[in-house]
């Protein structure tokens, strides 16, 4: 057992994405980093989460489409490589090999630590390495939190002899379960449902309410439902699981409405749980497993301990995080450089709002800013403008019998788009133009000029915008 103690100007503990981005900013302004990690650099995104997920929708999303595509549904009805999907799946992850990730961090300049890193209070950092030594680590301006968030699991007994899946097991499983029952009904069950299904996979999905995707608008969660089951998904609404148990290799199980399932593999997907457990939160006066709450400038407390990403909880995307990590890299770099922060229009704060999502489904869900529901929850009023997307000449291109809807909210006031939803084959590369019109604040009026390229499934926003042209809308 060794002990060493190193000074730098700035600590990061986590390396995913986001602690990543913020050793970036910090390190290319000037200030000395260091960055710690127990597992893999790259971290949950790249080897468990947003990578090997897509790789495995993405030809199942496709196949979906060519299906429905004149002259092609024949050629796309067998099954797919499921061999070929998974070594995708597989180089997409790296292998679970994180060399190329660690070469980035030296051309970048950023110093890396191995082991598991605990707060040790104000501005220090205790790092147990793999061999049992310890480094200390002392941050002369800031640490950086950016533990990010893992897979809830319920209180059930036995869960540890269950065996359970959690994302990490779905989106890294060497084959696929002959059958698998989800429980949940966000983004990870219904993409994993997909994915799953689309390689022979038996899939019963449990959802403990009345309708998946339960934030989104409730048209997308009819949409996603209705494809799901037409490929074959059970869809059980208003149950929970009530015991699980492994017997000689299967999974056995018994629901709150009574009845009992058998499977290979039983995935939970119900939320997720901040990392903040086993990181010395406590010897800086803070509860430890607690999301960790921040301003606009992501400081926990006084000008020296940040949160980023996942573990604050504002919002749970890799693409957000990243986002605040190049806020907190530029707020860090102003402090230790002694420059006053500007955090008005355009100087460094962490905005909340709109937040831009994709489920990568069949159909795809696309959303930023408001929804309808919470736009009653908060008692905002907006203008909801609704299109049918098989009505748009380049979502026809796409399949002759498309089945898609857009909808904007609009603020009758100011007269700008406050939140769009699009769901249907195609329609995330639609969310940009809408997440641009939000931040923007532009007036429809100016909108209006913003002229589709025809035939694509883009002119949707002309259709939207003669809809409310013409009061085709309901106010509410």
């Amino acid at each position: 057992m060794t002990e060493d103690t190193r000074s730098y100007d700035v600590v990061v503990i986590g390396a995913g994405p986001v602690g990543e981005n913020v050793a970036d900013r910090t390190t290319a302004a000037g200030l000395t980093t260091v960055i710690v990690e127990s597992e893999l650099v790259g971290g949950e995104c790249s080897y468990w989460a947003c990578e090997p997920s897509k790789a495995l929708l993405r030809p199942a999303l496709l196949r979906a489409d060519a299906r429905r595509v004149p002259g092609l549904g024949p050629a796309a009805a067998g099954p797919l490589d499921t061999a070929a999907v998974l070594a995708h799946r597989d180089r997409m992850a790296a292998h679970w090999n994180d060399d190329g990730q660690v070469e980035w961090l030296k051309t970048a300049g950023i110093d890396l630590q191995r082991g598991h890193g605990r707060l040790d209070g104000p501005r220090r950092v205790a790092v147990t390495t793999p061999d049992d030594g310890t480094v200390h680590l002392r941050a002369r301006h800031a640490v950086a939190v950016c533990t990010g968030s893992g897979a809830a699991l319920p209180d059930l007994p036995g869960l540890a002899a269950l065996r359970p899946w959690t994302s990490r097991e779905a989106t890294s499983a060497l084959r696929p379960p002959g059958r698998l029952v989800i429980v949940g009904a966000g983004v990870v069950a219904t993409e994993m449902a997909t994915a799953w299904q689309s390689l022979g996979t038996e899939v019963i999905l449990l959802a403990r309410g009345a309708r998946l995707l339960p934030q989104l608008e409730p048209f997308a969660s009819e949409l996603v439902a209705e494809r799901l089951r037409e490929a074959g998904t059970d869809l059980r609404f208003g149950v929970t699981v009530g015991t699980a148990a492994r017997r000689g290799g299967e999974v056995r199980i018994t629901l709150s409405d009574g009845s009992r399932l058998t499977a290979d593999e039983i995935l939970f997907a119900i939320g997720r749980a901040p990392r903040t457990g086993d990181i010395g939160l406590e010897t800086v006066g803070l509860p430890p497993g607690d999301w960790l709450t921040t301003d606009d400038t992501l400081t926990v407390t006084g000008d020296w301990l940040y949160a980023v990403g996942d573990v604050n909880r504002r919002a749970l995307l890799t693409h957000q995080g990243k986002y605040q990590a190049r806020i907190a890299g530029a707020v860090i770099a102003a402090r230790a450089c002694g420059i006053p922060l500007d955090t008005g229009r355009w100087g460094p704060h962490a905005d909340t709002a709109p937040v831009p999502q994709v489920v990568f489904t069949d159909p795809e869900v696309a959303s930023v800013g408001l929804t309808t529901i919470e736009a009653r929850r908060t008692g905002r009023r907006v203008d909801v403008v609704d299109y049918d997307l098989g009505h748009v000449a380049g979502a026809l291109q796409h399949d002759p019998d498309y089945r898609g809807r857009a909808r904007a909210l609009i603020d009758p006031d100011r007269r700008t788009v406050v939140g769009v939803t699009f769901a249907g084959p195609g329609v995330a590369e639609l969310l940009h133009s809408a997440t641009v019109a939000i931040v923007g604040e532009t007036p429809v009026e100016r909108l209006w000029h913003a002229v589709p390229a025809f035939p694509t499934i883009s002119e949707v926003w002309l259709r939207l915008l003669e809809t409310y042209r013409d009061q085709r809308f309901v106010s509410q």
